[in-house]
């Protein structure tokens, strides 16, 4: 098993301090190793050591305290202190980089790119100069090279974990924003249904009770009906209301069953109070559909027929379905007063029917029949994204 998970509450620990916590912290470690081999070991010469090794030794790890405020200045600092540790003969035999490879770190870490290069050719240049000894001289540029190789990785981990937090950032904003357009496309949608199912049963419903006074008195049997087209119509307003609530409250549950093309033809019950004649019929090749252009099929249907019942005074209608290649073209037609206008320039009816078919990509058109009197809805929706059969 790898040591690094016991490592990580140490590291974690460690990068909650602050940093010049941590600085001073470091500062200690390298000052007891470096002077680890002046306490330890004894002089071969038989005297103490030079007092001059301890005071070079502290001159070479107290820079790092502010390694991260003034990194060239604790690089350079550092680096001459540890030049002057040979000038004394009665000093442990020891290299004492370990002050100026972690200021060299930080430089490649923080500095800017000239600033960097420069000091790393003046170090390394200023090794070969003074070390005596070519092997101590090349080993020592190693070291440097190495520190400031990884000073230069740890800046690269550090800008592209800032890059990745930044990009997470933006994709939780873009997440957010995108879950807002949904929550408003659905409100959206739920206030068009409610408009649908509740104007189609309230209209019914109004014109059924101004009907009752009338036939009560002379054909009851009418009246009995039109109670119970009222009473139905409120019953399947409450149960699809109650469909769409139940939605609403189950976030993570599935939607509630939404109508389809089969309860089209269940529209002309409703409405058989009314005294208008609703006549279903369909053309072409059905094919299965989306739930939403099936849900969109029926609420235009249902839209039409309020409409019809509640201002063109006829006394039929015509549901048609004609399905072609790739669109299905719902005709709604009337034979009423008609009218001279198309959509109107406010409101829910007309305007929730071209609506609903341009969410879908769809179209609608309406205006007074070309083949006499009366009125005609004509939307087209496409099959393109249709279920396969």
């Amino acid at each position: 098993m790898s040591a690094l998970p016991f490592l990580a509450p140490a590291h974690s620990r460690l990068r909650s301090l602050p940093p010049l916590g941590v600085d001073a912290a470091l500062a200690v470690l390298v000052l007891v190793v470096q002077m680890w081999p002046l306490l330890s070991r004894s002089n071969p010469s038989g005297g103490p050591w030079d007092r001059w090794g301890y005071v070079v030794v502290v001159a070479s790890a107290v820079p790092i305290v502010w390694r991260r405020r003034a990194p060239v200045t604790a690089l350079l600092a550092s680096v001459i202190a540890t030049s002057l540790y040979d000038l004394a003969d009665q000093v442990a035999a020891q290299p004492i980089w370990y002050g100026g490879l972690i200021a060299l770190y930080t430089v490649a870490a923080y500095s800017p790119p000239v600033r960097r290069v420069v000091v790393l050719v003046v170090t390394t240049g200023g090794g070969l100069l003074l070390v005596g000894s070519s092997d101590t001289a090349l080993r020592g540029i190693v070291l440097f090279v190495a520190a400031y190789a990884v000073g230069r990785a740890s800046a690269a981990s550090r800008a592209y974990a800032a890059a990745l937090e930044e990009r997470a950032v933006q994709l939780e904003h873009e997440r957010r924003a995108e879950a807002e357009r949904s929550a408003e496309r659905e409100r959206a949608r739920i206030a068009r249904d409610m408009h649908d199912i509740l104007a189609h049963a309230v209209s019914l419903m109004v014109v059924q009770a101004e009907a009752g006074p009338v036939v009560v008195r002379n054909d009851p049997a009418r009246a009995e009906a039109a109670f119970d087209a009222i009473a139905a119509a409120g019953r399947d307003a409450m149960v699809q209301l109650r469909r769409m609530l139940s939605a609403l409250k189950e976030d993570t549950g599935p939607r509630a069953p939404q109508p389809t093309l089969d309860d089209l033809a269940g529209l002309s019950d409703q409405v058989a109070g009314t005294g208008l004649d609703v006549v279903f019929s369909s053309s072409g090749e059905p094919r299965p559909l989306l739930p939403d252009i099936e849900v969109a099929a029926y609420r235009v249907a249902q839209e039409a027929l309020t409409n019809i019942v509640k201002h063109a005074g006829a006394t039929r209608a015509d549901i048609r379905l004609i399905w072609q290649d790739d669109t299905l073209m719902i005709s709604i037609t009337d034979d009423g007063r008609g009218s001279d206008t198309s959509f109107p320039s406010g409101g829910n009816g007309l305007i929730g029917i071209q609506e609903r078919a341009s969410a879908l990509g769809g179209s609608a058109t309406v205006g007074p029949r070309s083949d006499g009197p009366g009125f005609q809805v004509l939307v087209r929706l496409p099959l393109a994204e249709s279920v396969p059969a």
